[in-house]
């Protein structure tokens, strides 16, 4: 069953597109807020891994994979020589370590580069009519396979030393050994899974996670005694984690070094030589690729050493080893291994997407407002092609964050003149209520002592003026009630409140006023307290309404009753 072998830490990514703008397979992009592997693009080269400040990638684990196969009693362990590099002070016990956590052989990977020398050798003096590209790196093979589908047929059908070494084990051991590759390259877990090569390799660890399972059994490496490899032994095939360590192994001529074979590492010269490739501007018969710097600088190496201390390392132990192997041994050991099939074939696996029309390139550079730089064009396409956001591109961003920042600013002025607005409000609310009930008073009784003037004396003048009183008051009981509406603004002030003690508050002015002496007011009610939520103010001012206009449509009636009922129902008529 095949694994997604790089995700993402929901909890610890933060969306800084680090590993977006790294990866050169563009294999992540953003879904829920999270910068997701997108598994069918990945590689697997692991440069995500590397990039990531906040440790939000992992790779797959087969630490447990591994437990079972220790069980099985038969498990063997081949590592890659660049564990000279992650072991730098206790390299020697490794092998000790090894064994200790129950692996039954220790095999240096080295070897399986040995086998596969002749095979690259026969490559190059092939007559070939296009650059041939090496397949030790898998991250390579894979980015062919799946972006450059044209140049699959360049690729040397020749297995990696981890799947030649793989092959040879079971040869002569039996098939049912389980082998377990250990190395820093991460790439490797997905070259096992290969269907073209499966079932040779049975499970994939990491340096990382080889000093877990140390940790995890209490076996501290630096206290053991020192031990060698198991047979069969290597020989320049350790150079293979150095730049140009194949082409070391296949020891060609120097003429022909010079003349038809380049050797690149690195992610962006692998990129750039690919390009090339396609292009049909190399012509060299053979390049040999390593996606990482050398496999010294896998995202798995794990060490704190630079990396002219981790090259260092891995060239010392390649001069203390190499004087110590038994030649003859050694050429019987790849004789004995000259009808093994070391030969490989490699599907297309496309995932180009199609590029997109120039009407949306621009429709893109236009909303970003971005125009200037030929990698605002690419970044346009990336995101035609769905494999990129807007907001990865930070001028973009900063623009968007600037607008954000008018709009703050604004809606921050528009809160301080509402917070002034509901302090006037407030103001006015307090002042209008005061200010009200003697109003009221002053109504009430200049209009009783107009009418009484109007019988004892017929003094206009007097009469004059307290019209003009009532009218000045009136005037102001409306400012009065307009401050009240500019304080609720709208809103209700909903409250509970005694219907019974309101109704006889709105009656009582009606009662005295001498405009509706004749009338004659009741006020039935069985029982009082009756409670009800609203507010209190407009329901005062529809009784009012209502009960000013009943006493006005009784001005030409002989009989001038108004009787308000209250029922024990809570209904008043």
């Amino acid at each position: 069953m095949n694994h997604a072998i790089v995700s993402t830490i929901t909890d610890r990514c933060k969306r800084c597109y680090s590993c977006i703008r790294e990866c050169p397979a563009a294999a992540i992009r953003v879904i829920d807020a999270q910068a997701k592997v997108i598994e069918e693009r990945c590689i697997a080269c692991g440069h995500c891994v590397k990039v990531c400040s906040q440790d939000a990638k992992q790779i797959f684990s087969e630490i447990d994979d591994t437990y079972q196969l220790l069980q099985s009693g038969n498990a063997i362990a081949i590592i890659a020589p660049s564990f000279a590099a992650s072991f730098p002070e206790e390299y020697k016990k490794v092998p000790t370590a090894l064994r200790k956590l129950g692996f039954t052989k220790v095999i240096e990977t080295a070897f399986g580069a040995d086998l596969i020398s002749n095979d690259y050798m026969d490559v190059i003096k092939a007559d070939n009519d296009k650059t041939v590209i090496s397949s030790a790196c898998p991250a390579v093979v894979s980015f062919i396979q799946k972006y450059y589908i044209e140049l699959v047929p360049n690729l040397a059908q020749v297995v990696s030393p981890m799947i030649a070494l793989g092959r040879y084990l079971k040869k002569d051991l039996g098939e049912d050994i389980k082998i377990v590759f250990i190395g820093p390259c991460v790439a490797k877990k997905h070259e096992a899974q290969d269907d073209e090569v499966s079932g040779v390799i049975d499970s994939v660890l990491t340096f990382t996670e080889l000093k877990q399972m140390f940790d995890e059994n209490s076996i501290n490496v630096i206290e053991l005694g020192d031990s060698d490899f198991d047979e069969p032994h290597a020989m320049m095939g350790k150079a293979y984690p150095l730049a140009g360590g194949l082409i070391k192994t296949i020891d060609v001529s120097g003429d022909i070094l010079e003349k038809d074979i380049i050797v690149v590492e690195g992610k962006k010269k692998v990129l750039d030589i690919i390009e090339e490739i396609a292009n049909n501007h190399i012509n060299a018969k053979f390049t040999d690729i390593l996606f990482c710097e050398g496999c010294i600088s896998g995202p798995a190496i794990d060490t704190t050493l630079n990396y002219y201390a981790r090259r260092e390392k891995v060239i010392n132990y390649i001069d203390e080893k190499i004087n110590n192997v038994d030649k003859r041994v050694w050429k019987s050991n790849l004789y004995n291994a000259r009808k093994l099939n070391l030969q490989r074939s490699f599907r297309i696996d496309n995932q180009r997407r199609p590029y997109p029309s120039e009407e949306k390139i621009k429709e893109i550079l236009a909303q970003t407002k971005k125009y200037s730089y030929p990698t605002c064009r690419e970044y346009a396409v990336a995101i035609a092609k769905d494999l990129a956001e807007k907001e990865m591109c930070l001028p973009y961003v900063l623009d968007e964050l600037k607008i954000a920042y008018d709009n703050l600013s604004d809606t921050e002025e528009q809160l301080r003149v509402a917070e002034k607005l509901a302090s006037i409000g407030q103001l006015a609310a307090g002042v209008a209520h005061e200010i009200n009930n003697p109003l009221g008073t002053i109504l009430l009784y200049a209009s009783m002592l107009k009418r009484d003037l109007e019988k004892i004396y017929n003094d206009d003048q007097r009469t004059e003026d307290l019209e003009l009183i009532v009218e000045e008051a009136n005037r102001c009981k409306n400012i009065v009630a307009n401050l009240l509406n500019f304080a609720r603004q709208g809103k209700l002030n909903v409250k509970e409140f005694d219907l019974t003690e309101t109704i006889r508050e709105v009656l009582k002015p009606f009662t005295v006023n001498p405009v509706y002496r004749q009338i004659i007011f009741k006020f039935d009610i069985q029982e009082s307290n009756y409670v009800m939520t609203g507010d209190e103010d407009q329901i005062k001012q529809v009784l009012v309404n209502v009960v000013k206009n009943a006493c006005d449509a009784m001005s030409e009636t002989v009989k001038k009753e108004l009787s308000v009922n209250l029922n024990s129902d809570g209904h008043n008529s």
